[in-house]
């Protein structure tokens, strides 16, 4: 009897770890990953996002690289590891016209890599004020100002000791290899009512306010309702003048009168801008898809994305509304992954991947192209990595690269 209690206790709790694994990443230390390129087909099998309403696609400005026609085949391609023996990488970010790397590791610290060297010290430390109780714990993001070359100001997206997520600003020197974590200023405190889906993802947008992702709270099925409700923060795109006001201002033309910019997000882990002010939002799926969100250059806020009545373009809930919402123009099921690692575009000095999304799996190590063109969305597997895809990030000249949640970074050669 003792025997046949234990093995059901074992299996209870392989049981358990499964259906948590499809909300909350695994974080364990891996092997370096094995980085197989996959062949480009005609068109992309399961996953493919349908035809888009969308405009297609014009070059970001005169003299820039035009958008690529076609995927480029991956197997000309690989990634090479520039970075390892990191502590759990989970962004990587490239202040405006600088050749450098930072990276924000889980326990605390922003490591820097320059002149092809990770740097021993760190940039920052603020382990002493950051909870990883949770696995979705920890400092989750890094935006630098636009103006950092004169100013120093960066910021800082981080759970604290109580999980709770603080929004705060930092300052370095110019030209500075560590910043001092007493120049540390709060913006934002928002209690957190489950340790997950903290989302993470800081930007500055094309307009000079500093975008900021959060999750719906966490638990799973959004049981506060927090996404579709315009009075909380949580499950939404928040944006702020960090410029003007104290400890800053809210943009008169935010569309509820508080920091909501858009609503009806689950866990949008990573978002980004391309260098033409278009908008990728990938936004971590609850039982069964996972999407990538878009939103053009010079789009109007109030985007709803439909979290909780809809998952990917799928029901979540009995019959919700079919209109009002703005849907992913990309997605995939939980047979090829369980939590989506948005990404970058590529602007780098290769033609051929020029105006490509980059995104790929945490769980699978897959990576995705997702290509825009006059015909509508192209999505194609490209890379099986077999990696924890924990992030992407570029670099001053426009080249991509992910990070292994394990330890290591890789870029695109």
């Amino acid at each position: 009897m003792k025997g046949k209690t234990a093995s059901r206790g074992f299996l209870l709790a392989w049981i358990v770890i499964l259906i948590l694994s499809a909300c909350t990443p695994r974080i364990i230390p891996l092997p370096p990953p094995t980085l197989k390129p996959l062949p480009v087909t005609p068109s992309a099998a399961a996953g493919e996002a349908t035809a888009s309403p969308w405009p297609s696609p014009v070059p970001t400005s005169p003299g820039a690289l035009p958008p690529a026609a076609v995927f480029p085949d991956p197997r000309l391609y690989t990634w090479e590891v520039v970075v390892s023996g990191l502590l759990r990488p989970v962004d990587i970010q490239s202040p405006p016209a600088q050749d450098r790397l930072f990276i924000v590791e889980q326990d605390g610290r922003i490591r820097l890599f320059q002149n092809g060297q990770l740097l021993q010290l760190p940039f920052l430390d603020i382990s002493d004020r950051v909870g990883t109780k949770g696995a979705e714990q920890g400092p989750l993001g890094l935006a630098f100002h636009p103006e950092f070359e004169k100013n120093g100001y960066f910021y800082v997206n981080y759970t604290d000791l109580q999980g709770n997520t603080v929004i705060a600003r930092f300052q370095a020197k110019p030209g500075a290899v560590q910043a001092s974590p007493a120049t540390e200023k709060r913006l934002l405190y928002l209690p957190q009512p489950y340790p997950n889906h903290n989302g993470g993802g800081m930007a500055f947008g094309p307009d000079g306010y500093l975008y900021l992702a959060l999750g719906d709270g966490g638990s799973a099925g959004d049981p506060q309702n927090n996404a579709q409700n315009l009075r909380s923060l949580l499950g939404k795109l928040l944006r702020i003048d960090v410029d003007r006001g104290e400890p800053y201002a809210i943009p008169p033309d935010n569309p509820f009168g508080n920091e909501v910019w858009a609503y009806g997000l689950r866990n949008p882990w990573r978002f980004a801008f391309d260098r033409n002010g278009d908008l990728y939002i990938a936004d971590v799926g609850q039982n069964k898809w996972e999407e990538v969100n878009f939103l053009p250059a010079g789009s109007p806020s109030g985007a709803n994305f439909g979290w909780n009545f809809w998952e990917g373009n799928h029901p979540y809930r009995s019959n919700p509304p079919a209109t009002g919402f703005l849907f992913p123009v990309a997605e995939y099921g939980h047979d090829q992954g369980c939590s989506v690692t948005g990404g970058v575009v590529y602007r780098g000095a290769m033609p051929e991947w020029q105006g490509i999304y980059f995104f790929g799996d945490y769980c699978s190590g897959r990576i995705w192209g997702l290509l825009r063109t006059a015909q509508g969305w192209q999505m194609q597997p490209l890379f099986e990595t077999h990696a924890n895809i924990s992030t992407f990030g570029r670099d001053a000249q426009g080249e991509v690269y992910f990070a292994h949640h394990g330890g290591s970074l890789y870029r695109l050669q």
